[in-house]
């Protein structure tokens, strides 16, 4: 009897064992699925002027988000990759940007996942 009940128990923490590899599994596919669904594009600065801050929000959105350079900037005739994580679907975005001279562009209804690339000029 003893010998059933320790082949029952092993049983059980073998099916227990699957059920949490089968989980992982199910976890690492969500999250290789969220990295798919990451919108990533070049950011061109053609402009005559550095980019101080950069914004964009999806188009349902109606307020700015954090500015996505942060500390940095994208200077005069560089290009940079944006990598946008934000777990949205979406593809049109609102951009602002605002230049080292002051000025600001906004720019609405911008389908980054057609372009792939965004070039600033003058």
């Amino acid at each position: 009897m003893g010998s059933a009940r320790i082949a029952g128990l092993g049983e059980t923490i073998m099916t227990f064992k699957t059920s949490i590899i089968a989980a992982s599994i199910g976890l690492l596919g969500l999250a290789q699925t969220a990295q798919a669904e990451d919108l990533v594009f070049d950011l061109v600065n053609r402009s005559s002027y550095d980019v101080i801050e950069f914004y964009a929000s999806p188009v349902n959105v109606h307020s700015w988000e954090e500015d996505i350079l942060g500390r940095d900037i994208l200077e005069s005739g560089y290009t940079v990759q944006i990598t946008i994580a934000d777990g949205r679907r979406s593809c049109e975005y609102d951009l602002r940007f605002v230049f080292d001279d002051g000025d600001v562009l906004e720019r609405g209804g911008v389908d980054l996942c057609e372009t792939h690339r965004y070039t600033l000029t003058d």
